[in-house]
């Protein structure tokens, strides 16, 4: 009989090849360290640009926010009911701006944010402090291997508030 040495070598070539194996594959994708911030409605409207200083531990970072305009998510239905039927969706700009500043070193730990948002006049229409805690990333799932540290504020009806990440 030789179907045994042909069944050992496949299921040692399943082995190789990674089938039931515990390893999973993590990409090269990284993640920056520095704070997320989103502005909705009339606020995004009226700033030309903006700012954060962050301080910790005697420390302090100024960092500019480069704003972009912001979308939702429209549903555009799906060709039938099947669990691998097709679905779509389109972007919609939602009239609100989003932006990353680098913050190299920011820690796992309270820190003081100010952000300064300024009209295309150059004035300071928000000059807010906020205290929030970064948190680490990890942007393949915690079993890749962890990315930067991130924090995350909104600013809504004229007033900025720390999220949750």
């Amino acid at each position: 009989m030789r179907t045994a040495p042909v069944l050992g070598l496949a299921l040692l070539a399943l082995t190789a090849c990674g089938f039931g194996s515990d390893e999973r594959n993590c990409t090269l994708i990284g993640s920056e360290t520095g704070i997320n911030a989103d502005i909705t409605g009339p606020d995004a409207s009226r700033v030309a640009s903006a700012s954060l200083r962050v301080c910790w531990d005697g420390t302090c970072r100024t960092a500019r926010l480069v704003l972009r305009p912001s979308a939702t998510t429209v549903p555009r239905g799906c060709d039938g009911e099947a669990p691998d039927a097709v679905c779509a969706a389109s972007a919609s700009p939602d009239g609100g701006r989003y932006g990353f500043a680098r913050v190299a070193d920011l820690p796992e730990s309270p820190v003081q944010v100010t952000l300064t948002l300024r009209d295309r006049r150059g004035r300071a229409f928000l000059d807010q402090g906020l205290r929030l805690t970064p948190k680490a990333t990890y942007p393949n799932g915690p079993h890749c291997g962890r990315g930067g540290t991130q924090g995350a504020l909104t600013v809504a009806n004229g007033k900025a508030t720390a999220r949750a990440r």
